[in-house]
């Protein structure tokens, strides 16, 4: 955009009037260079001026007061699947300065999924049966739109959502006609817009999927130009194996690869984090591949009996047959019935869970290095959910780079932005530069804290000032406006699958 200025007296003087202008920001601007002081103006949804602009006119004038502007925060690990459709004013994310996520990981997807009988676990982190009522991406898009959200929605198809809808067990393979008929939902989301792949490979309803199952669709989606994520087939004892498993499947069907909250779970495990980052280094010298990771040491999901053991915490977040046992220890309720811990584990099925099995220093090795993105985890329909649902983004900035230098704030502001833009083929977003979208977050970094805990887990973070999602202010001052500018994110551009080397070497030749 072209803006005419005039020379009035002593000053340059523009002679638009911005939809809006934020004032005395001190801008970081996502790509992890140190930020500086600016004016940042908007006009419609997109930036259109950064700089001094004393003399500017806007609609709206917001005075940042120093505080730090950032771009909206990407979220890249979610399960807000349907709640983005049920719930659209998003308030665990605008909260905490998210303006995008990425939902359908670990497997599970809304879409493309029609069910007539009870929800296959994990699934079921998802909602009920009516929740499931887009059999293409494209009803599912429609869907989103139709609801507008508050925040911009990005999304993967689910490999235990696809299974969902070919096969009559999960316990076994697919065939090749059920494979055959996978590939085709999976093309034609792809066609309509979708990320990518995600595969849940730990879970029970997957975990008979082997290589030569995964394989065929994941080569669908590098011919497509999207990204696969996992959550690894093993994130404890085997957790190496597993991930070997991954870089040969992305590797061999030439897809960008992110391994979901990469993690050494279990006590036993504890303290491999150099030797699992050291893999992940090495892995990138072939073909490009990053992770997501939550700044916690508690997992949640559903309660899954392949992790009961006495040897960490389990606390018990929703039980079906059991709902008065909710938020208590599994230790306390096994004692309580007068049985073993995994019998009261079947007892309680199906029901959630939050498991204390990671380390303080793994987790933030993990967090710190480069290759890594923030993603919260967070589970939305649980109603007793791990905090991160609604503090993930805010605890790293303000506990682990402010409180103990675990990174400079600016990497912080790269790891939940232009870094996930990139990795998820985000067309203009997770910056701030002039032709971006104007998804952004100021937030005042002295006052900043996320509040939410596991004694209480739904609150929101302190500190977060402003959030405007395509140029709309959605949240100012702890209020949410009501302005629900979000959209549907359909990808429009390949996502490279190659390292920087090769894409130097692909431009070198003649």
């Amino acid at each position: 955009m072209t803006i005419a200025v005039v020379i009035t007296g002593s000053h340059w003087e523009t002679k638009m009037v911005y939809d809006l202008l934020i004032r005395n920001a001190n801008v970081l601007d996502g790509s992890g260079a140190p930020h500086f002081r600016a004016d940042v103006a908007i006009q419609g949804e997109r930036i259109c001026a950064i700089g001094e602009m004393p003399y500017a006119k806007a609609n709206t004038i917001i005075d940042a007061q120093e505080y730090y502007l950032a771009p909206g925060f990407i979220d890249v690990h979610t399960h807000d699947d349907t709640n983005v459709i049920r719930t659209p004013d998003m308030q665990p994310k605008l909260t905490q300065g998210v303006t995008t996520v990425v939902v359908g990981n670990c497997g599970i997807s809304a879409s493309p999924v029609t069910l007539a009988h009870d929800v296959p676990d994990p699934m079921n982190l998802l909602g009920n049966a009516e929740d499931f009522r887009y059999p293409t991406f494209a009803d599912y898009a429609q869907a989103v739109d139709t609801a507008q959200p508050s925040i911009n929605v990005a999304a993967l198809m689910g490999h235990t959502s696809l299974r969902s809808q070919v096969m009559d067990s999960f316990d076994r393979p697919a065939n090749s006609a059920e494979i055959s008929t996978m590939e085709a939902l999976l093309r034609q989301a792809l066609d309509e817009g979708a990320l990518g792949l995600s595969s849940g490979l730990a879970y029970r309803n997957a975990i008979h999927a082997p290589t030569t199952e995964m394989a065929p669709l994941v080569a669908i989606v590098g011919e497509a130009g999207g990204v696969y994520t996992t959550h690894l087939r093993d994130e404890f004892a085997g957790l190496l194996d597993a991930m070997d498993e991954a870089f040969n499947t992305a590797r061999e069907g030439k897809v960008p690869l992110v391994i979901s909250h990469l993690k050494c779970a279990g006590a036993g495990n504890w303290g491999g984090a150099v030797q699992a980052l050291s893999k992940l280094e090495a892995a990138t010298q072939h073909q490009h591949a990053h992770c997501d990771c939550y700044p916690y040491t508690a997992g949640s999901s559903t309660l899954d009996l392949g992790q009961v053991t006495d040897e960490i915490e389990i606390t018990i977040t929703w039980s079906q047959p059991h709902p008065e046992q909710a938020r208590r220890p599994l230790k306390d309720i096994a004692t309580e019935w007068k049985m073993p811990l995994i019998d009261a584990a079947r007892k309680l099925q199906p029901a959630g869970a939050v498991y204390h099995n990671m380390s303080e220093a793994d987790m933030q090795q993990v967090l710190a290095h480069p290759l890594s993105m923030v993603g919260s985890d967070g589970l939305p329909n649980d109603p007793n959910p791990h905090p991160r649902l609604w503090g993930a983004f805010p605890r790293v900035l303000a506990h682990y780079s402010r409180d103990l230098n675990l990174m400079p704030l600016a990497e912080a502001v790269r790891k939940m932005t232009s870094l996930s833009a990139a990795n998820f083929g985000l067309t203009d977003r997770g910056t701030i530069r002039i032709g971006a979208y104007a998804d952004l977050t100021l937030f005042d970094l002295n006052t900043l804290e996320d509040t939410a805990n596991y004694e209480t887990p739904i609150a929101a973070a302190k500190g977060i000032e402003l959030v405007v999602v395509n140029g709309k202010i959605a949240y100012h001052q702890g209020a949410i406006t009501g302005q629900r500018s979000g959209r549907m994110l359909r990808r429009t551009e390949r996502i490279s699958h190659m390292t920087p080397s090769d894409q130097s070497k692909q431009e070198q030749t003649p």
